[in-house]
């Protein structure tokens, strides 16, 4: 189960403010510049800069290419 798609239409990154989607029971920022991954507990999304990871450019490429 994943993030209720009313909820992640209004999430945004809070670095960058770029959308997010969800990869893998996670959520990342579509800002190819910042390249934010955010963890999902519980259906919880932590949405934390300082909690987040910065994905490598390969990573971040692959998780917007998995439609």
């Amino acid at each position: 189960m994943g993030i209720d798609p009313t909820l992640l239409e209004i999430l945004v990154c809070p670095l960058s403010k770029a959308p997010l989607k969800e990869v893998e029971g996670a959520l990342v920022s579509t800002d190819p510049d910042t390249r934010m991954r955010y963890r999902v507990e519980e259906n919880i999304p932590i949405m934390l800069v300082e909690e987040g990871e910065q994905m490598t450019p390969d990573e971040w490429r692959e998780a917007m290419g998995n439609d």
